[in-house]
């Protein structure tokens, strides 16, 4: 676990077919503003170093946000609600980075529960 001193690294992970069509404005309000899913840093510096999509190679694009040194991933809103493997891709990011399972509305989705995995930064 890290001390407040020092800022976590964010990435945000959003469904590949929501990007074609959506600018990324709520989760980037609610990261700069820290509230939804990102509430849990109004007390800690924070650093966003990725915001991607689901699509192409998924495992290349995780291999570079664990050498930018990511430690967070917010799976995105979208993710949770329309991505049909969203809880076992939770589980398999989680491997290397602490996950938080929504990134801004409600805190638990309309038909699929929000998935966390923390432990490791968080």
């Amino acid at each position: 676990m890290d001390d407040n001193k020092t800022a976590i690294k964010i990435a945000i992970l959003m469904r590949e077919e929501t990007a074609l069509r959506c600018t990324g404005k709520g989760c980037l309000n609610a990261f700069f503003a820290k509230k939804e899913g990102f509430e849990i840093y109004a007390d800690r510096e924070v650093e966003l170093c990725g915001f991607f999509n689901s699509g192409g190679e998924l495992d290349y694009k995780l291999s570079k946000m664990k050498e930018a040194g990511v430690q967070v991933i917010h799976v995105s809103t979208c993710m949770r609600g329309k991505y049909p493997g969203y809880a076992e891709l939770v589980n398999k990011i989680s491997k290397d980075f602490d996950v938080i399972g929504y990134s801004h509305g409600p805190a638990e989705g309309k038909t699929t529960q929000t998935v966390n995995v923390t432990g490791k930064y968080l």
